[in-house]
């Protein structure tokens, strides 16, 4: 079974706030599952549960089993395969599939910035991540022109349109692809484990249309000491769950408790990829290297047709323009990429605690 729109459901926005129903097809069977989506002139708010104990929610973390990530690299090529996996488990896991160099190119470029601000420390390594600086995260005032400069690198963007990346969305959504060009970049510090990124969805925060696939990759090898991301399997099958408050990348955790599932995860070398549905619920593992940056990206990808969260159209956090990000760019072939589409841009419905909601 696939995850797509019901052909007889309406995907544009409308005048009010309507359910927006969304099928499990397969040869022999239909469940729709009545999926909340806002449109521009609604913007009833979303509800979220109490804030809960970072340490107790890093406890539960720490204590569960992880089982390695279904390697879907033997099927890259089929079309039809790659769509049953990612019905079934809500995400796909690829080794040694994207451009390895590409990859080292925009990790030099993120180091190079990261040594000039001294999060990184000197050395003669240029993909070493080595760091004795204190831990910054989004949100504060020291980590924004840091990640502003990041923002204008041309060779973290430019991986976003890699052809091998490109074939599995190709496949999974159709020809019709667009990149949300709000790419987003994550430097992890190593002894921050209570800003480890809580379980989540990312429709949440992302919106538009449910049909989103993410790319994760790090940039670089990431093995288990250094965390990266852990997937609950098939959990994009119980819509959207119920959220509170929490520290970490999105600030918001979901409550998965009650669905079952398996949590996945498995070490990263250079080239591997994870990809996962705006349904499934997935979460940072806490870097444990001790003196190393964890580097990744993601990248989003949605059908031109579907409608669009308009804050994903400008760069990521919002500070800078799309003038001032291509200011340094040596090609103009992926600039503005998203104009060629008439796109639905749609606003984000406000997120607020069932106690605050009238």
């Amino acid at each position: 079974m696939f995850l797509r729109f019901h052909p007889g459901c309406c995907c544009r926005p409308c005048s009010s706030w309507s359910a927006f129903s969304h099928s499990i097809l397969s040869a022999t069977a239909c469940v729709t599952l009545p999926i909340p989506i806002r449109t521009s002139s609604n913007l009833s708010p979303l509800p979220v549960c109490r804030t809960e104990s970072p340490s107790r929610i890093f406890s539960q973390r720490k204590n569960r089993t992880v089982n390695p990530f279904v390697d879907s690299s033997d099927i890259k090529d089929d079309g039809k395969a790659l769509r049953q996996q990612a019905d079934r488990d809500g995400y796909l896991f690829l080794r040694n599939f994207v451009d390895k160099e590409a990859i080292l190119q925009a990790r030099r470029d993120i180091i190079t910035v990261l040594r000039e601000v001294g999060w990184i420390d000197a050395g003669h390594d240029p993909y070493g991540t080595e760091t004795s600086h204190p831990p910054h995260v989004s949100g504060e005032p020291e980590f924004s022109p840091v990640y502003d400069m990041v923002q204008g690198l041309e060779s973290f963007h430019t991986l976003a349109h890699d052809r091998a990346l490109l074939s599995v969305i190709s496949h999974l959504l159709g020809s019709d692809v667009l990149l949300q060009p709000s790419n987003i970049a994550r430097f992890i510090f190593p002894t921050n484990l209570e800003q480890t990124t809580p379980a989540h969805q990312d429709f949440v925060h992302i919106q538009g249309t449910p049909d989103v696939w993410t790319a994760w990759l790090p940039l670089g090898d990431c093995p288990h000491s250094m965390g990266g991301l852990s997937v609950l399997s098939g959990s994009h099958k119980h819509g959207i769950l119920p959220v509170s408050r929490s520290l970490g990348a999105g600030g918001l955790r979901a409550h998965f408790e009650k669905i079952g599932g398996e949590w996945v995860s498995s070490p990263f070398e250079n080239g591997d990829i994870l990809f996962f549905h705006s349904h499934t619920v997935h979460k940072g593992l806490p870097n444990l290297s001790g003196d190393r940056i964890r580097l990744s990206v993601d990248y989003r990808y949605q059908r031109a047709s579907d409608p669009v969260m308009d804050l994903v159209l400008t760069p990521h956090q919002g500070r800078l323009s799309w003038e001032e990000i291509y200011k340094d760019w040596k090609s103009k072939e992926f600039q503005y990429h998203w104009e060629k589409y008439e796109l639905i841009p749609v606003e984000k419905v406000p997120v607020q605690p069932v106690e605050e909601m009238g």
